[in-house]
């Protein structure tokens, strides 16, 4: 995939700031490419006055050009509100797959003696997310009931990507739903990763069923993982995984959409946290899940992109590993000041490359 556009959602409250800190990463001056960054305003204020026309609009921009920055947005509570643009944008800029990677920080120690990287590869849709959802009777005879829905072609790309991912990283595919108890809703992802093994006989795979794979997380520490999974159980695996290497701001979250040969086609990144609401305006948040995001969609945008995208990725890990640190990971670094540090970094890795 290569691109001249990334296209920028704008967001909420401290969400909105650190996506200002990625662009800044991200400018001309900085990596040496000329982008362009058309921009959409997906804060709950642009949202409620469009009534979600500007969401529908950015999804229409995102999948047009194959690549997307988004900053992290607030869902209201209320039922008849606006609710979460993410489904929109899932939806219709194809989105199958979403991808969080948890990884050692340097210099912090990551709880359970977790060191090799962990992926978890979720669906992007269905699952209990969109169910319908009715309740029937009243008082204590009251009842609730839900009707979820997997697709076989989500529950294909969820396993194809965990296997390619594994063979592309050296790791183990790991994990899964809970097929025991469900052998026909949750056994549909099951079929699709015991024959995505059998295309991939490389990849080492050790099925598990979700309730084992919780407690054999916390106490793995040998081979890196990939976890293939169903929306919601990807959803609390990830909220697990990333903060057992120390914090949730150390890793990107990645939506990616397919061809038909499963190769990716749109990759939507943002960070992996939301947005920090008690945080706006202290210049205190740690910009590393956000600009490790800008990145991770910088390495989708061809060759010299993607030489860009290691040297920020570098930058960051190496800013961290030498002390330049927000309050989360025990350091005394502002916002801004560690940005600036990964400007610093960046530009001095792509003048020594290029001497090179």
């Amino acid at each position: 995939m290569t691109s001249t556009r990334i296209v920028v959602l704008e967001g909420d409250e401290t969400g909105q700031e650190l996506l200002a800190e990625a662009l800044r990463v991200l400018a001309p001056e900085v990596i040496g490419l000329e982008l362009e960054y058309p921009r959409f305003d997906l804060s709950l204020e642009s949202r409620r006055a469009t009534d979600n026309a500007i969401v529908h609009e950015a999804a229409a921009a995102v999948r047009e050009a194959g690549l997307g920055l988004k900053a992290a947005t607030v869902t209201p509570e209320g039922a008849g509100d606006v609710g979460s643009p993410n489904r929109i944008l899932r939806e219709e800029i194809g989105g199958r797959v979403i991808v969080r990677t948890g990884r050692r920080i340097p210099g912090i120690v990551p709880f359970g003696g977790v060191h090799a990287p962990i992926s978890v590869v979720r669906m992007a849709v269905g699952d209990a997310y969109g169910a319908k959802e009715w309740r029937e009777g009243e008082g204590e005879h009251e009842a609730a009931f839900r009707t979820e829905r997997i697709e076989r072609s989500i529950c294909h790309a969820v396993a194809e990507f965990a296997f390619r991912l594994a063979e592309d990283t050296g790791a183990k595919v790991f994990g899964g739903p809970k097929y025991t108890v469900s052998p026909v809703y949750e056994g549909m992802l099951k079929e699709e990763m015991d024959a995505a093994a059998a295309r991939h006989a490389d990849v080492q795979y050790e099925p598990q069923l979700i309730d084992a794979t919780f407690a054999l997380l916390v106490a793995s520490s040998g081979d890196p993982l990939v976890i293939p999974a169903l929306n919601r159980d990807g959803d609390i695996l990830s909220d697990l995984v990333l903060p057992l290497f120390g914090s949730i701001a150390g890793s990107e979250s990645l939506l990616v959409g397919f061809g038909e040969d499963y190769v990716p086609t749109v990759v939507l990144a943002e960070a992996a946290h939301g947005t920090a609401p008690a945080l706006q305006g202290k210049n205190v948040a740690n910009p590393m899940a956000m600009i490790l995001a800008g990145a991770a969609v910088l390495s989708y945008a061809g060759e010299d992109a993607n030489r860009a995208a290691r040297a920020i990725r570098e930058a960051c890990l190496e800013a961290v590993a030498d002390g330049i640190r927000t309050a989360d990971l025990g350091g005394h670094a502002g916002t801004s000041e560690f940005t600036d540090e990964v400007i610093r970094r960046t530009r001095s890795k792509l003048e020594v490359w290029e001497g090179l």
